[in-house]
């Protein structure tokens, strides 16, 4: 028995258990700990994006006390302070939310109003295709709003380009305008929490011409500060577009200066469908290579002076220079929020030269996301935000590989045995291995946000990249030097030569066959799965990180089985969309609501364009009264006016009076009623047909009750003296409003 439990002792030392296992295995993996903080941090913040009803600021305060607490009762307890870390991580970033949603509060137009004068000073110019411009302004006065309702910021489409219109000009004009729109559809993009955050209280249309207004006298602090740089990039812009006329000047402008509002819709689909559209987006590549070769050039030219180069640290000094360089990018370029998201990220890589660190590696791409996180707490929702961060995390988690491809393709002799051939190879195979990890890690960023996946990516990034590394960004950045001399018509003659290529590659590669494919809509849970495994695999360094692999294909294995609606009815009730036998959205659509349609077509993962759907056979049979259709096996009926609604409410199980309804049907086989003020209310609305249950969902359920959002659910059956609801004073006014006026036409 004795030698039993010896062997058995003996065995259990030589063998470890599982546990233990993992717990060396953690404990190997601790310079990779500090990687997880940003995810911890954004964990939290999602959290709060994700609640229903905004909370008061004293419970993520009390959350975040509760979690400092327990996490010093923990200290120095090994891994139970480490899980109260991370705790206290997720905890501070769901207060990191609530504070800047708090900190960034302005008021938002809650209804239509217009025409009105708007008095204001431009701050921002935005040239638009065919005519017009986008006009931002900081409101002085809006018609006869309160000043305590009135937007600090709204955005205005004028129909006619005004070439004295300029940032920093007191401009006064009539105009109609009405709240940031709603998603198009339950669970879309929210452009109102983005505006949110923008400070933007209201979109509009310009109802006449623009006049300058100099009776303002001096503008506002927030529309001072920035007016210098504004008319420096609309100098550039005219400097650029003199030398390069058209929509060359146009994508040159883009990529120089950011603005991107003079590119044609069928340039912009060819770069999409192509998968180069991140060219025409300053981000990353393109602050990478300003940076990065304002860093060269210095560097070459403090190296060819020997007195400075044997003496002085050269490398720090051409970092400093590379740092202030991609400032002046950043400004010139706007400071869109991607942008400054990739100086962040720059200036990190440069400051760790400064410290005599590794530039490129996932602690420093950390830390960008956390200052990034910290500041912003809203750009995790960002798409770009995502796709970045995935982009360069794949890529240095997957530089290993790509090293050891070189080392095998360079050989032994070293690179000074290298051929020029060998050399035009390794370029070519850093380029492909960079794409290929790129596509695939943001892949599922593409499919989750925008519907679609470009399959011939890797070709038209193979030719466009090197034109765009070699050409387009060096000779941008000699314009740049060049401009104050008056001597940048050399230079942007060679950029446009190279954005004309870019535009042959992205015009033939887009238009192949099977380029771009439609995704329908994933699951956000299978969205999330892919994500914690992604992580799991680039963050950790040792085998435990093919665990991994586990989450992404639960992933990938649940992304089909999201249940599309039976029935979408578009916000103004003009747009409805059935589902027919073959799976397909049928459509009654009116002429105005391409952009709604086109997002339903895209969740739905349907090729057709709005138009060809519009035009399509109609599941709808109509006349002067209505329309009606049958939908998995139900009737459904669109009431034109009242008089149709009593027969449609005695036989049409789903009814959609385009008038208000406040009572709903009385009696008949109507059991779901949507009419014009439910809908102005809650907005879109789905219906999804389980058995003989009918799940109805609006978008009022998946914004919650946010500060962003401004339309309010309604009761199921809403009385005629329906209660008020606090903060929504605005959308209730107005319809009473709208039920007077129905009351006086009847």
């Amino acid at each position: 028995m004795t030698d039993v439990a010896g062997y058995h002792e003996w065995q259990a030392r030589a063998r470890p258990g599982l546990s233990a296992r993992l717990r060396a295995t953690f404990d190997a993996e601790q310079e990779q700990w500090f990687l997880w903080v940003p995810v911890m941090l954004g964990i939290g913040i999602a959290l709060y994006f994700a609640l229903p009803v905004e909370p008061a600021l004293w419970v993520p305060a009390l959350v975040l006390a509760v979690a400092f607490g327990v996490h010093l009762a923990a200290r120095g307890r090994g891994y139970a302070g480490l899980v109260t870390a991370a705790l206290l991580a997720v905890a501070l970033g769901a207060a990191l939310g609530t504070v800047r949603t708090a900190t960034v509060a302005a008021p938002v137009l809650t209804r239509q109003i217009g025409p009105v004068v708007l008095t204001g000073w431009i701050t921002l110019v935005e040239p638009r295709v065919g005519r017009g411009q986008r006009l931002t302004i900081s409101v002085t006065s809006l018609g006869d709003v309160p000043v305590e309702q009135r937007p600090l910021y709204v955005r205005v489409r004028t129909l006619e380009a005004n070439a004295a219109l300029a940032p920093g000009k007191p401009v006064a004009l009539r105009v109609t305008v009405g709240p940031p729109p709603p998603p198009s559809a339950p669970g879309d993009f929210d452009f109102g929490r983005l505006a949110w955050f923008q400070r933007l209280g209201g979109i509009g249309l310009a109802t006449g011409a623009v006049r300058l207004a100099p009776e303002l006298g001096e503008p506002p602090w927030r529309a001072r500060w920035w007016t210098p740089v504004e008319r420096l990039r609309q100098v550039i812009r005219e400097r650029i577009v003199a030398v390069l006329p058209g929509e060359t000047g146009e994508i040159a402008t883009a990529l120089i200066t950011g603005e991107r509002g003079g590119i044609s819709q069928e340039t912009n689909q060819a770069y999409r469908d192509s998968g180069l559209f991140h060219i025409l987006s300053i981000s990353g590549l393109h602050m990478v290579i300003m940076a990065g070769a304002v860093f060269y050039v210095l560097r070459l030219l403090l190296a060819a002076v020997p007195p400075i180069a044997l003496r002085y640290p050269i490398k720090k000094w051409a970092a400093v220079g590379a740092i202030l360089g991609a400032l002046g990018y950043l400004l010139i370029s706007g400071v869109a929020f991607a942008t400054v998201r990739s100086y962040v990220m720059i200036t990190i890589m440069f400051a760790a030269v400064l410290l005599d660190r590794p530039a490129l590696s996932l602690r420093n791409v950390a830390l960008a996301a956390l200052i990034i996180l910290v500041v912003w707490p809203e750009s995790l929702l960002d798409a770009g935000f995502q796709m970045s961060f995935a982009a360069v995390t794949g890529l240095i988690a997957g530089h290993e590989i790509i090293s050891a491809m070189q080392e095998r393709m360079v050989g032994d002799g070293g690179e000074e045995s290298v051929g020029p051939l060998r050399r035009v190879s390794v370029f070519v195979a850093e380029i492909v291995a960079s794409t290929v990890v790129a596509s695939v890690v943001v892949a599922p960023f593409g499919i989750y946000h925008f519907h679609n996946t470009q399959l011939l990516a890797l070709v038209a990034n193979v030719f466009a990249i090197p034109i765009c590394n070699l050409v387009v960004m060096p000779a941008a950045l000699g314009a740049f030097i060049a401009m104050p001399l008056g001597l940048e018509a050399v230079p942007l003659s060679i950029m446009g030569w190279g954005i004309d290529a870019m535009t042959a590659v992205a015009g033939w590669v887009g238009k192949m066959p099977g380029s771009v494919v439609k995704v329908r809509a994933i699951p956000t849970l299978s969205f999330g799965l892919i994500i914690a495994g992604g992580l799991w695999l680039l963050l950790w360094t040792r085998r435990w990180r093919l665990l991994g692999l586990l989450p992404v294909v639960a992933g990938l294995f649940i992304a089909p089985t999201l249940k599309r609606p039976d029935v979408l009815i578009g916000r103004d009730g003009t747009t409805i969309a059935v589902r027919g036998g073959d799976g397909r959205l049928g459509v009654l659509a009116s002429r105005g609501s391409q952009f709604e349609l086109q997002r339903w077509l895209e969740i739905d993962g349907d090729q057709r364009t709005p138009a060809d759907a519009a035009a399509g056979p109609s599941p709808f049979r109509c006349d002067v009264l209505g329309c009606v259709t049958r939908v998995g096996g139900r009737m459904m009926a669109v009431a034109a006016n009242a008089a149709a609604l009593a027969d449609d409410c005695g036989r049409a199980e789903i009814v959609v009076p385009r008038v208000s309804v406040p009572r709903g049907c009385v009696g008949g086989e109507a059991r779901v009623v949507i009419d014009a003020t439910r809908l102005a209310a809650s907005g879109a609305h789905a219906i999804r047909f389980e058995g003989p249950r009918m799940i109805v969902e609006t978008v009022a359920d998946t914004r919650g009750r946010r500060p962003w959002t401004s339309l309010v659910e309604m009761p199921e059956a809403w009385r005629g003296d329906g209660e008020r609801v606090p903060g929504f004073a605005g959308v209730w006014d107005w319809f009473r409003e709208q039920r007077a006026a129905e009351g006086d036409s009847k």
